[in-house]
């Protein structure tokens, strides 16, 4: 009997852990966009330190995405089976605070060019400008596990709506598996995408005429991929942000799907991501505008007081 009822319970683990796997691939499949911009940002996030802190930078922004998804998972659960109309105002929340963020980029970047250049000049003529580096690294890895939370959970939100109505154990076990991979699969390649000048730098050192070529192009090609990096996660905000807007919107997606549906070809899979990036520009904008609002309220009530 015992025998009998221990081989039951492997059989019930085996298929359970399929299920789980199963669900897993479909949960990835839908993140698969979010995944993407989930690299591109925190890619962006890591860069401009130094050379050698750049992997310590890196596993720092991992270990608080790791405290994210503990977070985030249990949230999931709780919000699921206590408050399920809950999880789409929170998601559009943090959509709002991305395009706000994204837009906050592009405001200080060119609209106030001019004045950090004069005040570059400025402080240059009469002294050198010291940068704190450990400062720095703090504010570039807090505003890197600040994005990886809203970016993780949008993630998280779309996994638990694959796993809707299964029972708690299948929705654990798909929830902690892509935040697993998510997280490793993510900083992975991050780590490897900030380290390229690196292997650039070996490779050109070798003996062999083609692993000194293929050194000189990384070397050459790299600055130019950070570069792209940081545009493509500028980018990201506004696609993602803007996507989970959208979505939540109903007139706005139904007008997206109607405008979808009068193109074809390749432009009408474009299409969609193009107007939700354009949904989460507008929408920063008027996110920026209310917190300067806001700012500028608050900052006058002491004066008249």
């Amino acid at each position: 009997m015992a025998a009998t009822s221990l081989l039951a319970l492997i059989d019930d683990i085996a298929t359970l852990l399929d299920d789980v796997s199963v669900m897993t691939k479909v949960a990835a499949k839908k993140t698969a966009g979010v995944l993407g911009d989930d690299l591109a940002l925190n890619a962006q996030q890591v860069t401009g330190v130094n050379a050698d802190r750049e992997l310590p930078v890196v596993w720092a922004v991992a270990k608080g995405s790791t405290v994210n998804k503990l977070i985030l998972v249990p949230l999931a659960l709780a919000i699921s089976a206590f408050a399920p109309w809950a999880v789409t105002p929170l998601l559009m929340v943090g959509g709002a605070f991305l395009c706000y963020e994204g837009f906050e980029k592009l405001a200080h970047k060119f609209l106030h060019r001019g004045e950090a250049d004069d005040a570059r000049a400025k402080l240059a003529a009469l002294q050198p400008v010291e940068v704190d580096p450990v400062a720095f690294e703090k504010d570039k890895i807090k505003g890197a596990v600040r994005t990886d939370f809203v970016l993780s959970a949008e993630i998280i939100a779309i996994t638990l709506g694959v796993v809707a109505g299964e029972p708690l154990a299948k929705q654990v076990g798909v929830l902690v598996a892509i935040a697993t991979v998510m997280t490793v699969g993510v900083y992975g390649f991050v780590a490897g995408i900030v380290k390229l000048d690196d292997a650039g730098l070996w490779l050109s050192r070798r003996a062999s005429a083609f692993a000194k070529g293929a050194g000189r192009a990384i070397l050459a090609a790299a600055p130019w991929l950070m570069k792209l990096l940081s545009v493509a996660g500028t980018a990201a905000m506004f696609l993602v942000g803007g996507g989970i807007l959208t979505h939540g919107i109903a007139p706005v997606h139904h007008a997206i799907e109607a405008i979808t549906a009068q193109v074809g070809g390749v432009f009408a899979a474009v299409l969609p991501a193009l107007l939700n990036g354009l949904f989460g520009v507008l929408a920063g904008a008027v996110c920026l505008l209310g917190v300067g609002a806001v700012t500028r309220v608050v900052k006058k009530k002491p004066a008249a007081a």
